[in-house]
């Protein structure tokens, strides 16, 4: 039977790594590196939609604005990021927009323009936030790891210190 007594919240107490025992700042450095890789894969994720909302902007500028493009002009209609279809253009009047989960409205080509400018601008900001998240993970891992090799370096070179504390095991 094993007391434990009940804490507050620790998530907002300052923790010193130096008091901590090796096992448990290695897992604290793995817990970050797994933070750190999810938070970059988003980044990237959030990069990738950008430049999908940027290229939307693009095609609207040049191919209805810009493109002086009838009704009836044959056109390449893209089903998937690598497969696209022969088709015509039925209106220069409107165009499809994406609105997300397989949902599309119709919007006149400024609207439409307006509509991926205010994605872009939304995505920018998020991936701001998300770029000060990344580095203050990524000095935390730093600090870690820099405990973490301190507490090594000075274990191996006195390997009697373990032994004279009383085993100090996991706990």
């Amino acid at each position: 039977m094993a007391s434990k007594e009940s804490q507050p919240s620790t998530q907002s107490q300052p923790v010193n790594l130096a008091s901590l025992p090796i096992p448990q700042l290695t897992s604290i450095k793995n817990q970050l590196a797994q933070e750190l890789q999810h938070l970059t894969d988003s980044f990237t994720q959030l990069r990738a939609a950008q430049a999908k909302f940027r290229d939307c902007i693009k095609s609207i500028q040049q191919g209805i604005e810009k493109g002086g493009r009838t009704e009836g002009t044959p056109i390449l209609v893209p089903l998937t990021p690598s497969l696209y279809v022969p088709g015509k253009l039925a209106s220069t009047e409107t165009v499809l927009v994406d609105i997300g989960t397989g949902f599309y409205v119709e919007k006149t080509p400024p609207a439409a323009r307006q509509f991926y400018t205010s994605k872009v601008d939304e995505v920018g900001k998020s991936l701001k936030d998300l770029e000060s998240i990344v580095q203050g993970k990524q000095g935390n891992l730093t600090v870690v790891d820099d405990v973490l090799r301190q507490k090594v370096l000075s274990e191996s070179a006195s390997p009697h210190n373990e032994e004279a504390k009383g085993g100090g095991g996991p706990g």
